[in-house]
């Protein structure tokens, strides 16, 4: 993703501006980035801007995971009921 960023403002921006000063540098790039960043649709991301993808990957990971996603082990046994005691005497071994 960084060599298509990196080749695309060389060809697009770097090699077709000439700048006049270090803020006009800084002003053009970044209006370049945000272009890029915010209008332009991307293959790698599903034809979707890079700020629309982080937004819906900050959404998916904000929303808790249903419990069929879940990475988490599946009981064994359904836990006891409500007022149900399960404490059993030690055993004496030997």
């Amino acid at each position: 993703f960084v060599e298509s960023f990196n080749g695309r403002m060389r060809d697009e921006l770097l090699n077709e501006t000439m700048f006049r000063n270090l803020a006009h540098a800084r002003a053009v790039i970044a209006a370049w980035a945000a272009d890029y960043n915010t209008e332009r649709p991307h293959s790698a991301l599903d034809y979707q801007t890079p700020a629309d993808y982080a937004q819906a990957l900050t959404t998916a990971i904000a929303r808790p995971a249903a419990r069929d996603e879940s990475s988490a082990r599946r009981a064994i046994a359904n836990p006891a009921p409500n007022g149900a005691n399960n404490n059993r005497a030690p055993v004496a071994i030997g």
